[in-house]
Order: C-alpha cells, then structure tokens, then sequence
C-alpha cells in the first residue's frame, strides 16, 4: 500500500510538473487603478491557488475553535461526572412519595 501511495504521488507530480511546463506563455493581469503584472501563466495559478487554500484554511479556523471549546467543555462535564460521590445504594434510598401516588 506504502508504494502505491508513493507511485500515485510520483505521478501526480509529474503531471503537475508538465502543465506547468507547458503554461510558461507570458500573460498579462490586469489590476485596479491601471496596474499590469506580466508573468508566466503556471505563476498565476500557483498564486491563486494558494491565496485559495489560505482561504479556505482561515474560514476553517472558526469552526475549529468552536469545537476545540465544545470539547474542553465536555472534558469538564466529564471530570465533574467522575468527581462526583457514588450515589446510594436503592435500599438506602427512601422515596419522596409513596408509590400509590403515582398515578
């Protein structure tokens, strides 16, 4: 299984490697306010693909913190749980009413 993993990594590289070989055309983005950048096309798409996956990681990060806080709150409760006095025994235990008055 180890060396499939490495096979389809080497391969997924290699693809990577010859699109971007063949996406080195210069292209020019234009900007606001008049700016241009002229770069190699494979740049652009590394950038943006980056500035999508920093994205994607910050809007993550919320609902991490979130569960990260569930959870320690849920370590609490548990630690109470097990903190707590063992209760009695049902014979020890005497009734509120008595069990006519259920009705």
């Amino acid at each position: 299984m180890r060396y499939l993993t490495l096979f389809v990594k080497i391969v997924v590289f290699l693809l990577l490697f010859a699109f971007a070989s063949q996406n080195t055309h210069p292209v020019t983005l234009n900007g606001l306010l008049g700016v241009k950048w002229d770069s190699p096309l494979v740049l652009f798409l590394l950038v943006f693909f980056v500035l999508g996956a920093v994205t994607g990681v910050l809007a993550m990060l919320v609902y991490v913190f979130r569960l990260r806080r569930e959870l320690a709150d849920t370590k609490k409760q548990l630690r109470r749980y097990i903190e707590r006095p063992a209760p009695k025994s049902a014979a020890e235990v005497e009734p509120s009413a008595p069990l006519d008055a259920v009705v």
